[in-house]
């Protein structure tokens, strides 16, 4: 199971689009929370919300996990040894007020931890990518990383 999540800010269409778009080329069942996304899928079980326990729930049952940038879901990505891509959101398309994200994605892919898409058109081979590697839990690194997302979001705090 694929699970995407674009957590709760504003609308992440470019992403959702691009997962309903392949949908049916992947061998996967998909689950999408979309928050506040309009766009409607039409190929992939959708929810816009949960409560924490049970988005847990999807992490630990997922494959694969896409999701934005997001600290906390990064980081329960990563304790839980779920192979994750990050698609950054992005200030040019209006996803978010600036490009923090692509900072945080750029680090946790040097340090080996995700794989980035930096363009939605690349999605599907990121996908068939990550079904090749092996990723390892965040244990001994996983103060080093806390450590470098909560320094980028104090760093973008009142821009």
């Amino acid at each position: 199971m694929i699970f995407i999540t674009v957590g709760t800010a504003r609308d992440f269409s470019r992403l959702i689009k691009k997962v309903d778009e392949i949908a049916n080329r992947l061998n996967d069942k998909i689950i999408i929370q979309k928050g506040e996304t309009k766009y409607v899928p039409k190929n992939c079980y959708y929810f816009d919300y949960t409560n924490r326990n049970e988005f847990e729930n999807y992490i630990k049952k997922a494959n694969i996990v896409i999701t934005h940038a997001g600290a906390g879901t990064i980081i329960d990505c990563l304790k839980n040894k779920k192979p994750t891509i990050i698609v950054p959101r992005r200030k040019k398309y209006n996803e978010h007020r600036n490009d923090h994200q692509m900072d945080i994605a750029r680090e946790l892919e040097r340090e080996g931890k995700v794989l980035v898409c930096y363009d939605v058109k690349n999605l599907e081979s990121k996908i068939k990518e990550i079904k090749q590697l092996r990723f390892e839990a965040m244990r001994d690194r996983e103060p080093k990383i806390k450590t470098i997302l909560l320094n980028f979001i104090e760093s973008y705090k009142g821009k």
